[in-house]
């Protein structure tokens, strides 16, 4: 009897169950001698070539860890690229505000979460639990309250720091052109 190399999915393959396919899975290994795991991550195998070794994420780890940009430059040489490719960089200042902190839902800079935990509160705090903070730390700290006191006098000015950062932020997000 022949078999029938017709599908049964009448030309809508979502209409079958993902992974009923009849045909074997191809599977790629990685490319380091003698590792039998799937070798999902590409890596160039030289500068501009589109060759890759396909290796698994413990040897990509491997081959990652030993790579180093600004490899057979001087310092002044590696400045000097770091600073042109920052310079180029210019057409992503207005998405500067995207920039993930950490925590929270991404509305907040890597600055202002830094200033929230200056301040000891949550990345979702509102400007007035930030201002309430910001009173409550400023008058412990103040160096009229607590005169010779270097440390304090230092915390003082980072909480100052702190919520300058917080206040511009939130002058800026609610500034509405005319």
């Amino acid at each position: 009897m022949t078999r029938s190399s017709r599908s049964n999915d009448w030309g809508f393959p979502r209409w079958r169950p993902y992974g009923a396919e009849r045909e074997a899975t191809t599977v790629r290994l990685c490319d380091r001698h003698g590792c039998e795991e799937p070798g999902n991550c590409p890596a160039p195998k030289s500068p501009n070539s589109p060759e890759r070794w396909y290796f698994c994420q413990q040897h990509a780890g491997e081959y990652n860890r030993g790579y180093n940009y600004f490899e057979g430059l001087n310092a002044e040489e590696a400045a000097a690229r770091e600073q042109n490719e920052r310079r180029d960089a210019s057409g992503f200042e207005q998405a500067r505000h995207y920039g993930w902190g950490g925590a929270g839902d991404g509305t907040r800079s890597r600055d202002e979460m830094r200033a929230l935990e200056v301040l000891d509160l949550e990345s979702n705090a509102s400007f007035e639990d930030i201002r309430t903070a910001w009173r409550r730390l400023a008058k412990s700290n103040h160096p009229d309250v607590r005169p010779g006191d270097a440390e304090a006098a230092t915390r003082f000015q980072a909480i100052q720091a702190a919520y300058d950062v917080l206040r511009t932020a939130e002058e800026r997000r609610s500034w509405k052109p005319a």
